[in-house]
């Protein structure tokens, strides 16, 4: 296997891109019409509508799901070459300086921006620094961390099945594919009026945002993830390839069903199709999965430049994804106050973000690494590098060992 899987880091900066200009050019002026309570971004966002852009834009929050799959492929990687105290501290490095930086820069634009009281803000923002998940009441200091509740919950789900040495990134698989895919099911029962209750179908759409750590909606797409990369270190069984295709139909439907709550509930998009956010979705799928076949049988090396260049696309993915909202509504308010079109505005107003985004990740980030690191050293905290608790074949699953090449050093989110 190659060393570094070359399409994940744009196809990952796509994604992060499609849910911002969902944000940003359409969720900013649709959201009334859900009848949810707004998110902060509202108190910052430029008056601003994009009706005509609607039919390309409404969409863009499958980037999510995409991420969600890529999570579980790179994830599994990780696992398979950590022991459990290795790969929770390798979770922490990874996840919370950019929170630090991104919840603060946005906590600051709250206060120059917001009409609301300061003290509104506090309590999101201490929560979104812990990563503690808000409950159903709550407020995140950006809506958009509620991805990262999911992300938390299944990062435990691993580091439990790294601490019992006994499941497998295979049995992990299995259980959020059933357990997902059963739910799923009935959320399509429910949102296709077979079983007509609006109770239920508020309980449904409660399981996707509100309650994501549960992983109902989103365990498929994990564990489409974690198949891919079993995939990618050997073939799969017949078994397994009917996992890979019921995780599929599970996928289809949590985004059928989400898609329909949009387009009933919003007019500006009553006649779009529900099936192109299923498409575009597949076709991130099916890039994952054809390069990720190809990669298995390969021990070429792409070029150090190239490799540089792809992660630093991936590691700007993240900050990205956690600034877009609120930092980026507020950038866009202030280009268009200035004179600019909203429109231009809107995409001077990303190209800046990705430049912010480009320093946090390879400057600030970094920085804050070392200190923890320094930290943890000094109180004999630092984990010591040692073997995964158990070897690669085990932890998927495999009877036989795996080559040294299906070895990938992937960087994951």
């Amino acid at each position: 296997m190659k060393n570094h899987f070359l399409l994940l880091d744009p196809l990952r900066l796509g994604a992060a891109l499609s849910v911002a200009v969902f944000h940003l050019m359409f969720w900013s002026w649709a959201w009334p019409s859900i009848g949810v309570p707004p998110g902060f971004e509202h108190y910052v966002a430029a008056d601003v509508q994009f009706p005509s852009a609607a039919r390309f834009t409404w969409f863009g929050w499958v980037g999510v799901e995409i991420f969600f799959v890529i999570s579980g492929f790179v994830i599994a990687n990780s696992a398979s070459k950590s022991s459990a105290i290795e790969f929770l501290f390798s979770r922490a490095l990874r996840l919370y300086p950019a929170v630090w930086v991104c919840s603060t820069a946005t906590f600051i634009v709250l206060l120059l921006f917001a009409s609301g009281e300061a003290s509104e803000f506090i309590l999101p923002y201490i929560r979104a620094m812990l990563l503690i998940p808000k409950g159903i009441r709550g407020q995140w200091i950006d809506c958009v961390y509620w991805t990262l509740a999911a992300e938390m919950a299944f990062y435990g789900l691993v580091f439990c099945m790294l601490l019992t040495k006994k499941i497998t990134l295979r049995h992990l698989a299995w259980g959020l594919t059933i357990y997902s895919g059963v739910f799923n099911a009935f959320a399509l029962l429910v949102v296709s009026r077979v079983i007509p209750s609006e109770i239920l179908y508020l309980v449904v759409l409660m399981f996707r945002v509100p309650c994501a750590t549960w992983l109902l909606c989103h365990g498929c797409f994990f564990a489409l993830g974690i198949w891919l990369f079993i995939s990618a270190n050997r073939k799969l069984t017949a078994l397994e390839l009917f996992a890979v295709t019921v995780t599929c139909l599970s996928g289809f439907t949590e985004i059928y069903c989400f898609s329909s709550f949009l387009l009933t509930n919003i007019p500006a998009i009553s006649g779009q199709s529900p099936l192109a956010p299923i498409v575009v979705w597949a076709a991130a799928v099916l890039i994952i999965a054809v390069a990720a076949n190809r990669s298995r049988g390969s021990t070429g090396i792409a070029s150090p430049d190239a490799v540089g260049y792809l992660r630093t696309l991936g590691l700007i993915t993240y900050p990205l994804y956690l600034t877009h909202n609120v930092f980026g509504s507020a950038i866009v308010r202030v280009l268009v106050h200035a004179g600019l079109d909203a429109s231009l505005a809107v995409w001077v107003g990303l190209g800046m973000l990705v430049l912010i985004c480009w320093l946090i990740c390879a400057k600030i980030e970094p920085a804050i690494r070392r200190l923890l690191r320094e930290i943890f050293s000094n109180f004999g905290l630092l984990p010591k590098t040692e073997p995964p608790s158990s070897p690669p074949s085990r932890l998927l699953g495999c009877a036989f060992p795996l080559p040294i090449r299906a070895k990938v050093n992937f960087t994951g989110r």
